[in-house]
């Protein structure tokens, strides 16, 4: 069987491609082990080995576990913020709250970017947030939050609700439906000629073939969906360059904005999505990098639930680096991430 953390990041892309294209759920599946097991583990503190638990901060570069206000520091060293979640965890949405929060405290002004909306629901949501006499119902039937997102708007209304008290900013990362729609079934090429693209600004976009991009995603999407047909694989693919490349225009035009600001305590930019969009730095943040020829500085934090039995695949991640930092949190009310 195949089992690499690539393949247990990977549900966070597809949960969010079966959204648009209606396509099936990758598994996004992560491995802890609870203190009480004697079990090896990778974490290190002082130079010893010490078992994985919840709520542990792990810094993939040098496998060791971090103090969490150590850790906090060096949040406003960054312009961007990456927290990668497993979809509808309200553990994952707390690590988040807990994040804006001490930035808060500590006098700054953060910006947020989610990946739950679409750009053609920005003008509500920027109403909303504003404190626009606008009822919640409203709020969600005008920001298209079923047909963009769909599930309990409950889930990740308390971001929402945080940046409204504070007047931030809240950007919808993903690009309109229809149009990641036509790239899965049409292709780029095709895609890139129709009005909607240049209606929202992807006409003539450099839509980057990243190869290291590439073999990960397809070796997941073969992974979990057996063999098929090339070009199945492939509209799924270009689907999700389209995405995150979407997604990545949405935070350079954030961020340009914030660096214009008067305010040197503005940002940073925290970026919410699904911890496939992060996983090693490749779909959202080298495509971030990219476009800003490098000069940003961030960080990418995979979130991930903490289980007894799934050591070894914990170790690979932190090994491979699957993000700059593992955030182990307990597991969702709904149970642990499908594989697959």
């Amino acid at each position: 069987m195949f089992k690499t953390p690539g393949l247990l990041a990977a549900r966070a892309i597809v949960a969010s491609l079966k959204i648009f294209l209606a396509l099936s759920v990758l598994g996004l599946a992560v491995a802890c082990v609870n203190g009480g097991v004697a079990t090896p583990s990778v974490a290190l503190q002082d130079g010893q080995p010490v078992p994985f638990k919840e709520w542990q901060i792990i810094d993939t570069a040098t496998g060791q576990t971090v103090p969490f206000d150590q850790w906090a520091a060096l949040w406003h060293q960054q312009d961007i913020i990456y927290l990668g979640e497993e979809h509808h965890n309200r553990f994952h949405i707390d690590a988040a709250l807990t994040v804006l929060r001490r930035l808060k405290a500590e006098g700054r002004k953060p910006a947020l970017a989610m990946e739950m909306f679409g750009w053609d629901g920005q003008t509500a949501l920027d109403q909303y947030v504003s404190g626009l006499e606008i009822t919640r119902q409203e709020f969600l039937d005008t920001v298209r939050w079923q047909q963009n997102w769909g599930g309990a708007f409950e889930d990740y209304e308390p971001l929402v609700q945080l940046a409204k008290e504070h007047h931030w900013t809240v950007d919808a990362m993903n690009p309109p439906k229809p149009l990641v729609r036509m790239v899965a079934k049409n292709g780029m090429a095709q895609a890139q000629s129709d009005p909607l693209m240049a209606q929202w600004g992807m006409k003539g976009e450099n839509i980057v073939d990243d190869q290291i991009y590439r073999k990960r995603i397809l070796e997941q999407l073969q992974a979990c969906h057996g063999k098929g047909d090339d070009s199945f694989y492939q509209s799924m693919l270009e689907a999700s360059m389209f995405r995150d490349e979407g997604m990545a225009k949405t935070l350079v035009h954030r961020l340009s904005l914030i660096h214009l600001e008067t305010d040197t305590m503005a940002g940073p930019l925290v970026s919410y999505t699904g911890a496939g969009h992060i996983q090693y730095n490749l779909p959202v943040p080298k495509r971030v990098a990219r476009r800003l020829a490098g000069q940003v500085r961030h960080m990418s934090v995979y979130m991930t639930s903490f289980d007894v039995g799934r050591i070894q695949e914990l170790q690979t991640m932190v090994r491979e680096r699957v993000a700059d930092y593992l955030w182990l949190t307990p597991v969702s009310a709904k149970g642990l991430p499908r594989r697959c």
